[in-house]
């Protein structure tokens, strides 16, 4: 009896340094953002959108990351996050890991070695200096086909925001201040996937400035060009922003289209708690047939103003005003909704909500 229970308690105690083991070498953190507003969109002649919405501040989310330290600065990691859609409790649709499903490995000297599917290096530079975070009703980058200025110029590239099947390389960051991204999806035989990319950057102190570009293949020889180009300056009591994105889609079929997109603005902090994010969009486009939308008069300009008050480092309340106005046969709009908003109209919205992080 003694050696039998010596003997178990021994076995009870290995398992128990194998678990101590695992959780020092290997950490995983769950965590997410929920955020839900009440919106209130007009566009041109169609009736009042009125909706109980989501990401008015930052996109709802839920995921689990974790690293295990390898020894030597050396991690692997892996990243799994899914959008959440807190108004109906739902998820996306189609993808249930949508915002991204990576595996890295990492050096500090070397750099990171990434896989899966991820941001592209364009969406990570909209993000930088887009004084809205590409978020909400003032958000320059939409959905890429009539939400919002930044335009997909109708190529059905599937590469505005993530890849699927991305192998991404980033330097490390012990070159002073500069980083880069190189990325390239192989498309696997999906139209609008096959991409490559890159991003080279600055930051140090106050100062971030890049420029990305991503080239994505719709089908056989069109293609989809993006460059990005920005920067931003934190001055402490006002952080200014400024970005030009230059869009082309050359098709037999669409011809030579273009858009030309400049957007400024600043987020400014007061005190601990208030924060003021303001916005100005301007989008030209040129090269497309004359009533398509892509003509040389289908351009838009867009104004927002939001308000963030903070009661923590993770919950705040928020509210937005925003204002979009179509030239020619543009029918841009700020949000989705209400069937009879016509060419050249405006587009007004209005959102207040809550998010909360953990």
């Amino acid at each position: 009896m003694p050696s039998t229970f010596s003997l178990s308690r021994l076995a009870s105690l290995a398992a128990l340094g194998t678990c101590a083991f695992a959780a020092q070498a290997q950490q995983a953190v769950l965590f997410g953002i929920v955020d839900v507003n009440a919106r209130s969109v007009k566009n041109g002649s169609a009736s009042n959108y009125r909706t109980l919405s989501s990401d008015g501040i930052n996109t709802s989310r839920i995921g689990v990351r974790g690293n295990e330290d390898l020894g030597d600065g050396q991690k692997a990691g892996f990243w799994l996050e899914a959008a959440v859609l807190p108004d109906v409790g739902g998820a996306n649709a189609t993808k249930f890991w949508n915002r991204r499903a990576t595996v890295s490995l990492s050096d500090p000297n070397l750099g990171e070695l990434r896989a899966g599917r991820d941001t592209v290096t364009t969406f990570n530079a909209l993000g930088t200096y887009d004084p809205f975070g590409t978020n909400g009703l003032g958000e320059v980058i939409g959905n890429g086909n009539g939400v919002g200025i930044l335009s997909l110029l109708g190529s059905g590239a599937a590469t505005l925001t993530r890849a699927d099947n991305q192998v991404s390389y980033f330097t490390p960051a012990t070159l002073g201040g500069v980083y880069g991204q190189l990325s390239v999806a192989p498309g696997e035989g999906t139209p609008g996937n096959k991409l490559y990319a890159g991003r080279l950057g600055y930051a140090k102190g106050p100062l971030n400035v890049s420029v990305a570009y991503v080239q994505t293949t719709v089908v056989l020889s069109d293609k989809y060009k993006q460059l990005v180009v920005g920067g931003s300056y934190d001055f402490g009591a006002v952080r200014p922003m400024a970005q030009w994105v230059q869009s082309k889609y050359a098709s037999a079929a669409g011809g030579n289209r273009r858009q030309n997109v400049i957007e400024v603005g600043a987020v400014v902090p007061i005190g601990a708690h208030h924060e003021f994010h303001a916005g100005y969009v301007r989008g030209d486009m040129s090269g497309g047939a004359l009533g398509s939308g892509y003509a040389d008069a289908d351009d838009a300009r867009q104004y927002a103003l939001s308000y963030l008050y903070k009661f923590s480092k993770t919950t705040a309340i928020y509210a937005t005003a925003a204002r979009l106005e179509n030239k020619g046969a543009s029918r841009l709009a700020l949000a989705a909704g209400a069937a009879g908003f016509r060419p050249g109209e405006k587009s007004t919205g209005y959102e207040a909500g809550i998010k909360s992080a953990f």
